[in-house]
């Protein structure tokens, strides 16, 4: 099989991207007739494509038991093609509880069956897609109507929420208590609870308010052995290795989160979003290292280089009032002309301060004084806000590529300061490099942007992309270039992700990165959890 059919019929993800809304509909009681004949038709395309071996341990009796225990029409569905079809492999559950997983993966402990969790589907390390190898019945466990607020303690400001949320949900529904958890990932329209588990994600609020780490009290994860947990929720504990630290960047292998009790604060008072240009990014990343050492980072602070300032401007709306085209001709002039910045060199950060109008205020003269140091000047609230925002819909513009025969992602990593700039620069050097020796026609798209300060290093996102006219295999060659510049980046002390995680597409570098004992030691944990291996994704290991 080639591997544009691998990734078009073995990918769990594309298929999701239509059962998922499906389910909804079910669980909202409006199946429509226009609908069913689109899930017709998916049915019978995969029935056409799926050209699977009907996996021989789904018998009767495992059929009646699924019934019995989750009497989902999904279920009932794909149990119907399975029986007449003989060629469908997975079976799809929609969890509303906690007790709902349980049961689940008891079922597939007694019928040996391999379970890969679902959340929200936003995962780009391939850590959905089902193993080739794989032949036992798989069940893909969507999680999404486990989507409730079962407690706020307001005194202790935790609140206890079903892993199957989806971050924008969450945040909405916190609001209406009056409290938030600023955890605020590029994928919250989309990402679970769970999933940020899972991944250890991170959120582009992490100065105020932590990584995914930093904001869990307590885990429930159900497993083949039983039940993951501390018995108390406390806001830490010395009670030997933490067990969080277990499930947190397991990604799936392990078990299944189903309850996570997180931080959570009263919604700022006052938000105000910032801009800087500086003359370079050399200029720019040193500004952020002494933010970041006087710690003084502000709620998001992140720089782009100028291949990005260039694609957001390209994008920025035409104005069609004369006063503000003249306003910004006299920006441009006095930055370009009498500041004497060069528009093909110059970067950009932006900035997002939260929290009471007061220390706002002061806060932000604070890091604007210390970017003047580094020949930086204040570029406005609305260029700020419009640089945040634009992180929200890059996906949005990926996939609108593709319609133009452009192909592209992003990745990222963590690095040490001394080495951001050396790191950047041969990163978007190797992409270039590897696409011009993979036969690609045109100059491609390569750039970066610093997104995460700390005290030791930095979090930088790389961005690529080219046109595929000409290219045969346009997957494959993706994936040799992102290959490379992962190497790359491992080869300029950059780490193997900073938050999106291994899964399939990264594990190759796992030894290298924790070290043979390191990598021995999570095999150990995964044995005895899962010694069946249930949860047989085939991620990290």
């Amino acid at each position: 099989m080639s591997v544009r059919k691998k990734k078009m019929w073995c990918s769990a993800i594309r298929i999701y991207l239509f059962l998922t809304e499906i389910g909804q509909l079910i669980f909202n009681k409006s199946l429509k007739l226009d609908l069913f004949s689109k899930i017709s038709g998916l049915i019978n395309c995969l029935v056409a494509h799926l050209a699977l071996k009907s996996p021989e341990n789904l018998q009767e009796a495992l059929i009646h038991e699924l019934e019995q225990e989750t009497n989902l029409l999904l279920i009932q569905t794909a149990v119907f093609i399975t029986k007449h079809k003989s060629c469908f492999l997975t079976v799809w559950t929609f969890l509303v509880c906690h007790e709902d997983v349980v049961k689940i993966v008891e079922l597939a402990c007694k019928h040996n069956l391999c379970i890969i969790p679902f959340g929200g589907g936003t995962s780009v390390s391939s850590a959905l897609e089902c193993p080739e190898e794989e032949k036992r019945t798989i069940v893909s466990l969507d999680t999404s109507q486990m989507n409730r607020i079962l407690w706020i303690d307001e005194k202790n400001l935790t609140a206890c929420v079903e892993a199957g949320i989806v971050g924008q949900d969450l945040e909405k529904q916190l609001a209406e208590s009056g409290f938030c958890t600023g955890h605020e990932p590029d994928s919250m329209e989309f990402s679970s609870l769970g999933g940020w588990v899972a991944t250890r994600a991170s959120g582009m609020k992490k100065n105020i308010y932590g990584n995914i780490e930093d904001l869990v009290i307590h885990i429930k994860m159900v497993t083949p052995r039983g039940i993951v947990e501390k018995n108390c929720q406390v806001p830490r504990m010395s009670t030997g290795p933490d067990i969080h630290h277990f499930i947190m960047g397991s990604e799936g292998t392990l078990g299944v989160v189903t309850e996570v009790t997180i931080k959570i604060r009263p919604v700022p008072e006052y938000q105000k979003y910032g801009s800087v240009v500086f003359p370079n990014f050399e200029r720019g990343v040193a500004c952020l290292r002494e933010v970041a050492k006087q710690r003084c980072a502000p709620a998001s602070i992140r720089l782009v280089d100028n291949a990005q300032f260039q694609f957001g401007h390209a994008l920025k709306p035409q104005v069609a009032s004369i006063f503000t085209s003249f306003l910004d001709g006299l920006k441009k002039f006095y930055i370009t002309k009498f500041k004497g910045f060069d528009p093909n060199i110059l970067c950009v950060a932006t900035l997002l301060f939260e929290g009471d109008r007061e220390k706002v205020l002061q806060h932000e003269k604070q890091v604007y004084d210390i970017a003047t140091k580094f020949g930086g000047l204040a570029a406005g609230e609305d260029n700020g806000q419009r640089g945040y925002m634009l992180t929200f819909v890059i996906a949005y513009i990926r996939d609108l590529g593709l319609d133009y025969y452009v192909i592209g992602e992003s990745f990222e990593t963590s690095v040490p300061w001394d080495r951001v700039l050396d790191l950047c620069r041969n990163v978007k050097e190797r992409i270039v490099r590897e696409c011009k020796e993979k036969g690609v026609q045109f100059a491609p798209l390569s750039t970066c942007r610093v997104t995460q300060t700390y005290d030791a290093g930095a979090c930088v996102y790389f961005y690529f992309a080219f046109n595929y006219r000409g290219i045969s295999d346009p997957i494959h060659v993706y994936e040799q270039i992102e290959r490379a510049a992962r190497e790359e980046i491992l080869a300029n002390g950059g780490s193997l992700s900073h938050h999106h995680g291994v899964g399939k597409l990264r594990k190759r570098w796992m030894k290298e990165s924790i070290s043979d004992v390191g990598l021995g030691m999570l095999r150990s944990v995964k044995e005895y959890v899962d010694p069946n291996n249930i949860f047989g994704n085939k991620n990290l290991l």
